[in-house]
């Protein structure tokens, strides 16, 4: 059976993004883009909730005449060639080789994870991921700490969620900046 993996970045005070949707300050330098790299080939399909998609769908498609990094550069035809989900009560397609899924959230995860196939990566998506942990759908946690405080903003989790119980699997440091704490649900 797939798994979800939940890949998410955070600032040092535990926030996905800066108090006005900030998303420009995670540090991608080359091992941490390799890291990323060997999580597509385990992956064989990102999920995503709508406002993610629409953050990723509006750059990824184009982002070699957006950006000259070498990061960038080297995901952008691997986000354009790996299949895609969209959990989203409101988008009914999407482009890019990408399934919609807009019905009940159980029945649409355990369809997902019955299929042959490698593992799901769930990129980021506070409030998709808040509601996966909640139901215990997720099965791993890759959390990077990158080195910024944000002041606040969006957190991984919301803050009702019931308390869970996890196994650190792997912590490792990339580029001398940012950290990888990896759990999986005990």
């Amino acid at each position: 059976m797939r798994e979800i993996v939940h890949m998410v970045h955070t600032s040092l005070d535990g926030c996905v993004e800066g108090p006005n949707g900030e998303f420009d300050w995670p540090v991608m330098g080359p091992e941490l883009s390799e890291y990323s790299r060997a999580m597509n080939e385990r992956c064989g399909e990102f999920a995503y909730g709508r406002k993610v998609w629409d953050m990723m769908s509006s750059y990824w498609p184009n982002a070699e005449s957006i950006s000259d990094h070498p990061h960038d550069i080297a995901f952008a035809p691997v986000w354009r060639e790996t299949p895609k989900v969209v959990f989203s009560r409101t988008l009914e397609k999407a482009d890019w080789n990408t399934r919609v899924f807009g019905g009940d959230l159980d029945e649409a995860v355990a369809s997902l994870k019955a299929e042959p196939g490698r593992d799901l990566l769930l990129m980021g998506g506070a409030e998709l991921a808040a509601q996966l942990t909640a139901r215990g759908l997720i099965d791993e946690y890759l959390v990077f700490v990158h080195p910024v405080v944000l002041g606040g903003g969006k957190r991984p989790f919301a803050e009702d969620t019931a308390r869970l119980g996890l196994e650190l699997v792997e912590s490792r440091t990339f580029d001398g900046q940012v950290v990888l704490l990896r759990f999986r649900r005990a």
